[in-house]
Formats: structure tokens, C-alpha cells, sequence
């Protein structure tokens, strides 16, 4: 399975951003997708988690109220709409994909299938 995510780019504090993920090479409806973060000097955080099905998600609390994932299993797709984005947001999103518990989704080191990465820089 290969994971090719876009829609990075600059905005001002207050701006939104879609992110884009297209699934290549498995069944999305296998895994549970989602979004992680690389900020500057901060550990990697999951910002962002839909189940297979797209019946849970799951938000980071600096996520939460902002970002809305979803996913379009037959458009072999997963967004990430970021609204309200702070300075904080700044950072490498990565989409990410996993076929194992839902109870894990919180924990970066539990995703062994990544995408290349996008850069978001939200200036103040």
C-alpha cells in the first residue's frame, strides 16, 4: 500500500487547509487512516483518525472543534479539513494507515504504512 498526501502550503492564523490522502496498491476499507504530526522540536502526535468503516474518528485535544477527517473509500481517499489554524498547527503532516486495533490508533509508532509527507506553516 502506497500513501500520497498533498494540500500543505502557508496560511495565516485563522486560515483553513484540506489535505488530501489517495490510497494506491491495497483496499482502504482495510485500514483505519489517519494523520500525523511532525511539529519542530515535539514529539510525533496524532492529530487526526478514522475507523475502516468511517463509523469512529478520533481527535487530538489540539485538534478537536477544528479539523474534521473523513474518508471516501471508494475514491481510495482521506482528508483532512483544518479550520481555525493556529501557529501551533506548524509542521509535517503525515497520512497514515494501520490494520490493527482501534484501541491503538493514539500511538504514532503503531502506523507501519506512511506517505511522504506535507509541510503546513501557519504564521502568526
Amino acid at each position: 500500500v502506497q500513501l500520497q498526501a498533498s494540500g500543505g502550503g502557508s496560511v495565516q492564523a485563522g486560515g483553513s487547509l484540506r489535505l488530501s490522502c489517495v490510497v494506491s496498491g491495497g483496499r482502504p476499507a482495510n485500514y483505519n487512516m489517519g494523520w500525523l504530526r511532525q511539529a519542530p522540536g515535539k514529539e510525533r502526535e496524532v492529530v487526526a483518525v478514522i475507523r475502516r468503516s468511517g463509523s469512529a474518528t478520533f481527535y487530538a485535544n489540539s485538534a478537536k472543534g477544528r479539523f474534521i477527517i473523513s474518508r471516501e473509500n471508494m475514491k481510495n481517499a482521506v482528508y483532512l479539513q483544518m479550520n481555525s489554524l493556529e501557529p501551533e498547527d506548524t509542521g509535517v503532516y503525515y497520512c497514515v494507515a494501520d490494520q490493527g486495533l482501534w484501541n491503538r490508533v493514539t500511538v504514532p509508532s503503531e502506523y507501519d504504512i506512511w506517505g511522504q509527507g506535507t509541510q503546513v506553516t501557519v504564521s502568526s
